[in-house]
């Protein structure tokens, strides 16, 4: 029976060398070197610079091979994922923090919180949708990087973009909100760092906004005023419209 934890995308067939490439290559060496001894001592001094740019292109393609190689060899580091989704109780708790911060801007309580509480999913739901259009590639919900839970993410490669989406009812990004952002994507690759992963990991913030032009503008500008150069990894900002959304996944 098949462990219930594996990695779906770790079924890639080992890269096995290949022998007599490697004996091709290195000979293929040894010859260019010894031409370029040779031509030394003649006079003509376009053999030995054809020789030595044989060399030196050579070199450029085993490095090309070596980070190909690397790259390939980094795809196995993707078990460090946690393919299972978040346990219910933890993405209750995590809606519920925002629902009831939106509840404080918007200042309503009561039945009203059920109507956020809807909303708070539906715009969760459409962003990452939207991203997924955006971005073709494949995406996955509620899983975690180096144990560190987010809402989703996008995998091409050995780089792995780690998503956290917000509602945002105000042209503001609370403090608590950036801070949790950035010690989770901080612990992140500090885990996978402890565990020797080659993973490459980058932020992606998704704000999906139910403002006006005015207050998005006055958004833009608090984005590029204030300062992430405590994430530890490039970051990515998109701002989606909620009614933009809603018309192109539910409107009919």
């Amino acid at each position: 029976m098949p462990e219930k934890n594996a990695n779906p995308l770790a079924r890639l067939e080992q890269r096995k060398p290949s022998y007599p490439l490697i004996a091709a290559g290195v000979a293929l060496f040894v010859v260019l070197i010894a031409g370029v001894a040779v031509s030394a001592t003649n006079e003509n001094t376009v053999i030995p610079a054809l020789f030595v740019a044989a060399v030196l292109i050579f070199g450029i393609a085993v490095l090309i091979d070596v980070a190909r190689t690397r790259r390939i060899e980094a795809l196995d580091d993707r078990k460090f994922i946690n393919w299972d989704a978040a346990m219910p109780e933890v993405q209750r708790q995590n809606v519920n923090v925002e629902v009831r911060e939106l509840a404080r801007l918007l200042g309503v309580g009561g039945d009203s919180l059920t109507d956020l509480l809807s909303a708070y999913i539906v715009a969760e739901d459409l962003a990452l949708r939207q991203i997924q259009q955006e971005e073709n590639k494949p995406l996955m919900r509620h899983v975690s990087i180096g144990r560190m839970p987010f809402d989703g993410i996008l995998v091409d490669q050995d780089m792995i973009t780690c998503i956290e989406t917000a509602f945002l009812v105000v042209p503001d990004v609370r403090q608590e909100k950036i801070e949790s952002v950035i010690k989770k994507i901080t612990q992140a690759k500090k885990n996978l760092a402890e565990m020797k992963s080659r993973l490459r990991l980058r932020l992606m913030l998704v704000l999906v906004t139910q403002l006006n032009e005015d207050e998005v503008e006055q958004l833009r500008g608090m984005l590029i005023t204030r300062r992430f150069t405590d994430t530890p990894v490039d970051i990515d900002i998109r701002l989606l419209d909620f009614e933009m959304l809603q018309k192109v996944y539910v409107s009919e």
